[in-house]
């Protein structure tokens, strides 16, 4: 990531949230992921990761249901992420939670979020693994 932040290139890196960002440089632009209960792998956030944001960093939530919503805005609003970082994204799982639901909810608890779908299932289909 230095060589790369060297060479003059923006460099972005996406975690899947359950290891430590504190080696990496300042000025790489993290999403950190964090894991809700709906993945099965909610025990295995690095939750000091939350702390160790920028302003140019994003938290990203893949959302499956209702109870995954009320975790992350629980996680949103006690950690303030919108002070934190330049984004907080909720994304809902392909299939199982339509966006217009999850818009419903963001609006109506006036989250500071952004609703994002996974592209690369509406690109490449749902079934495609790998991209």
């Amino acid at each position: 990531m230095d060589r790369l932040l060297a060479s003059g290139v923006t460099v972005l890196l996406e975690t899947g949230g359950h290891l430590s960002i504190a080696r990496v440089p300042s000025a790489v632009i993290k999403v950190v992921d964090v894991k809700c209960p709906g993945s099965g792998e909610c025990n295995r956030n690095a939750w000091d990761n939350l702390s160790r944001l920028e302003t140019h960093d994003q938290v990203k939530f893949v959302l499956a249901d209702r109870v995954d919503y009320e975790f992350a805005r629980g996680v949103v609003q006690q950690h303030q992420l919108e002070k934190q970082c330049s984004s907080v994204l909720f994304s809902p799982v392909h299939g199982l939670l339509p966006p217009a639901k999850l818009a419903e909810w963001v609006l109506a608890d006036h989250l500071p979020v952004r609703l994002q779908v996974q592209l690369h299932k509406y690109v490449w289909g749902a079934e495609t693994r790998g991209v």
